[in-house]
């Protein structure tokens, strides 16, 4: 099995040259991420390793746990700590991914509201696809690989289809809630949204940001920051010793997230709250608790014209990671 070992040193991340150009690219692979982790069920972590920035990103998180950036940063000496890590990297993504939260947010909201079908649809062939391009990262796959890609895949799977609770809203679980959130926002196929979600605290936490909850949303923040630098480390000593394992274990949540992307869905259970009634969403309309995927309905005609419609939205999804892809190699 082949193993990769990472450019990065352990006791820095290096700032590589680049140009302008190049950091406009980075923005506009920010923002693919952010508009992806806007979504319940599609993660960030896929758009980045599809777009060939999820390793630097990932040791470039890592250096802020690292010793040669938290001693500076702790005595407030702040070039000493900007020259320990890959700073104009993490700008550039985060400046990206920051943008398309603020702009898309309303827009994906409205088509997850009112184009169910299509919108899962082409998230489904996004998915699809980035799980075929990243496998060929892989040189020559082997029976432990295959074995690591199932137990990735089954692990999505059930992960997905569990059924939200409900949970405290104390300060430790909303620092926990962010925690794992951003965990698994790292992660390919498995979103920080759909985390909350599962945690029973994605509408919570919409309803602090409309509310201007500040309290709350430092705490969720905070519990993201420490988790994001913390599996960071994990990630990176992954990949540094079993690259290809890991890469399969990605693989496998992508594929295993596809149970959620399915696009023809019946609700069959409701959220409520410890009273017994319905939770709401933001729009009114009931929160649902959990879904069963079924067959697109193919003996009407408006029911094929759906599916022609869903699947040729698939096929774009499909098409648009190809092409990144190739401009991102």
């Amino acid at each position: 099995m082949q193993t990769t070992e990472l450019t990065q040193p352990e006791t820095a991340v290096a700032t590589p040259e680049r140009t302008l150009k190049s950091y406009i690219g980075l923005t506009l692979r920010g923002m693919a991420m952010g508009a992806s982790d806007i979504v319940p069920g599609v993660s960030g972590g896929t758009m980045a390793l599809i777009l060939g920035i999820y390793e630097e990103l990932i040791n470039s998180i890592r250096a802020i746990g690292r010793p040669q950036f938290l001693r500076p940063a702790l005595r407030l000496q702040i070039r000493p700590a900007l020259e320990a890590l890959n700073w104009p990297f993490l700008l550039a993504v985060g400046l990206g991914i920051l943008t398309a939260i603020i702009t898309l947010s309303s827009a994906l909201e409205w088509l997850l509201v009112h184009q169910t079908v299509y919108i899962w649809s082409f998230f489904f062939g996004l998915v699809l696809a980035s799980a075929y391009t990243v496998s060929k990262r892989i040189p020559r796959w082997t029976a432990p690989l295959l074995v690591t890609l199932a137990i990735g895949t089954v692990g999505a799977f059930i992960i997905v289809g569990l059924v939200p609770v409900q949970t405290p809203n104390t300060w430790w679980f909303l620092l926990l809630s962010g925690a794992l959130a951003s965990c698994a926002m790292m992660l390919p196929g498995i979103s920080g949204a759909f985390i909350l979600f599962i945690l029973g605290k994605y509408e919570y936490v919409l309803a602090a940001v409309n509310n201007r909850d500040f309290l709350t949303l430092a705490l969720v923040a905070v519990g993201a920051g420490i988790g994001l630098v913390t599996f960071a480390q994990v990630l990176g000593w992954l990949f540094k010793r079993y690259h290809d394992l890991t890469v399969a274990v990605l693989i496998g949540l992508m594929i295993g997230s596809l149970r959620k992307l399915w696009p023809w869905k019946v609700d069959v259970a409701w959220l409520t709250d410890s009273s017994g009634n319905f939770v709401l969403d933001s729009h009114g309309e009931l929160l649902v608790a959990q879904q069963i995927n079924v067959l697109p309905d193919l003996a009407t005609q408006a029911g094929v014209v759906e599916f022609i419609l869903a699947a040729g939205l698939a096929a774009i999804g499909m098409a648009a990671i190809i092409v990144l892809e190739r401009i991102a190699r």
